[in-house]
């Protein structure tokens, strides 16, 4: 089987004559069935008139037929890991001869991985002070805080407020409304604008006034555009911090005291550390075994790879599940931008697959109910009909493999020789 390059072969295939006849046989009493000709019949056109008529649709439909299925034959007779859709070229067709036709195409990477246990790996254990605790409380007290309406007065830097607020002019479509605006007057947080003018108005004061949006503004309706609005003053309020007390403990949960509660709080951080610690150590773990293992990955791989992490990023800013060749992109510059990162990425996914098969590492079915149980209890949807729907649409085999890769990388990591930051060596510049 000649070798183009990578995992990109050609092969020309020959198809014997008694094998293009039967085909085109059955195509011509398809045809035949189907034709509509004046003075026949359906079906009693005479074969001769239907090869005629339908010449060019006869042929079509049988390299339709017969290409693929010559190309299957061939890649199951010499066992064939092909990729993707082969790319048919140079086909030769004529009437009593045998069909050839040649086809180029993908077979998945015969590799041997080595060197997976041991892996040097930067890693420190996660530490938690006293005083990440203290913040993490000061960010709950501060989303428990009550605002108290006080006294009317004219709102002074620092106050907090209640405010109705609608657009008039600047912005297409519906109206901005809101009739209860909670804004703080000086945070960074708070649009400029709002800031200034709020300053001296009272509660059932009125005011019109421009706002500005910056071009990057998280909401795109919004960003780059001056909006005017009508804003009337409804209350002062004042910002009331619950004491840090046990009842502020008990409030929050079965804490029986506020030391338990900082305990909690101790563990929850630490876990939380542990977990971005060692994902930045199992990806670190993963892109060196990557480089250190030379093989060829399918083209075919590497684009979906692509693919799958643009619709990712889409996601992520859109919130919506978008197929990215429904975009207008230049799909040219994002592959050379993209494709060094998702080949390691590919062969990192293949390299985990080939170690979870030599480890024998798996998702147990318990495993895989348990995720079905989180998801069903998420979705509030029953397990069983959960279960139904994703074993049709494949998503079950999704969650095992899942489960698999991620039991394979804490595998690895268990696996590894970690070092502190500081043993490691710099890194030689480049020349």
């Amino acid at each position: 089987m000649p070798l183009i390059e990578g995992c990109k072969h050609e092969i020309e295939i020959v198809v014997p004559v008694d094998e293009v006849a039967h085909e085109t046989e059955h195509v011509v009493k398809d045809v035949q069935k189907k034709a509509h000709l004046p003075g026949f019949r359906p079906g009693k056109a005479p074969v001769s008139i239907i090869k005629t008529r339908f010449k060019d649709a006869i042929r079509q439909d049988v390299l339709e037929h017969i290409l693929p299925k010559a190309f299957r034959k061939k890649a199951d007779e010499e066992h064939w890991n092909v990729v993707g859709t082969p790319n048919v070229t140079d086909i030769h067709f004529h009437d009593g001869e045998p069909l050839r036709f040649k086809a180029e195409f993908e077979v998945a990477p015969d590799f041997e991985v080595t060197g997976y246990r041991g892996i040097e790996v930067p890693y420190a254990e996660p530490q938690v002070s006293d005083e990440d605790v203290t913040k993490r409380i000061e960010e709950i007290r501060e989303r428990k805080a009550e605002y108290i309406n006080e006294d009317p007065r004219p709102l002074a830097p620092g106050d907090h407020t209640l405010v109705s607020v609608e657009s008039i002019g600047g912005i297409e479509g519906e109206p901005i409304r809101s009739n209860e605006m909670a804004l703080h007057i000086g945070n960074p947080e708070t649009m400029p604008e709002f800031n200034e003018h709020l300053v001296g108005m009272s509660p059932d004061d009125e005011k019109e006034f421009d706002v500005t949006y910056p071009a990057d503004y998280g909401q795109e309706r919004l960003a780059g555009k001056t909006i005017r609005f009508n804003v009337k003053v409804k209350a002062v309020r004042r910002k009331e911090l619950p004491e840090l007390n046990d009842e502020f403990a008990r409030d929050l949960g079965d804490y029986q005291n506020f030391e338990e509660l900082r305990e909690a709080i101790r563990k929850v951080i630490m876990a939380e550390r542990e977990y971005a610690a060692q994902q930045e150590a199992k990806g670190k773990i993963v892109d060196s075994l990557a480089k250190s293992h030379e093989f060829a990955v399918p083209q075919a791989y590497v684009d979906h790879q692509i693919e799958n992490n643009l619709r990712r990023s889409v996601r992520e800013v859109t919130g919506r599940d978008i197929d990215p060749r429904s975009l207008n992109l230049d799909w040219t510059k994002i592959r050379e931008q993209q494709s060094e990162r998702a080949t390691l990425d590919v062969k990192a996914s293949l390299l985990l697959d080939k170690i979870a098969d030599v480890e024998s590492i798996h998702a147990t079915t318990e495993e895989v109910d348990r995720e079905l149980q989180r998801i069903a209890k998420a979705e509030r949807e029953a397990v069983a009909a959960l279960r139904m729907r994703f074993e049709k649409d494949g998503t079950l085999g999704r969650i095992a493999a899942r489960i698999r890769t991620e039991k394979t990388l804490n595998f690895l990591f268990e696996h590894s020789r970690k070092v502190t930051p500081a043993e490691v060596p710099a890194e030689s510049p480049s020349e």
